[in-house]
């Protein structure tokens, strides 16, 4: 797997302005969640929550699996729901831009949020 960017607040933009691909997306989140690929096809799940690792013994497409996104949303605090807004301002993308692609990644990029502040 190719270096991720630095986790922060520009990756966290660079995620919702679409200027991140979907696998570092995806990547990111699955770094944080515990999941680590050895390089010759297996991953690790030792560090995985056992919830996440039963549910999902290799790493989900969270931008195109609509049942893990929302396994993801409902794993984010109710206190750090509004982290998108409250701590970057962002006031959401507009109607004829919603899409379910952009509304998992925005998801994606409040959860990567929440764990940074949780860091």
């Amino acid at each position: 797997m190719a270096s991720l960017p630095t986790l922060n607040t520009e990756t966290i933009w660079a995620i919702l302005n679409d200027t991140v691909d979907d696998t570092t997306v995806n990547a990111l989140v699955w770094q944080c969640l515990g999941y680590r690929y050895d390089g010759a096809g297996n991953w690790d799940t030792t560090a995985v929550a056992p919830d996440w690792r039963e549910q999902y013994p290799e790493p989900p497409n969270f931008i195109d699996s609509r049942p893990a996104t929302i396994k993801l949303t409902r794993s984010i605090l109710p206190a750090q729901k509004q982290l998108l807004k409250e701590k970057l301002g962002f006031k959401g993308y507009k109607v004829h831009e919603l899409n379910p692609r952009l509304t998992r990644r925005a998801t994606a990029a409040n959860w990567l949020l929440g764990y940074i502040q949780d860091a």
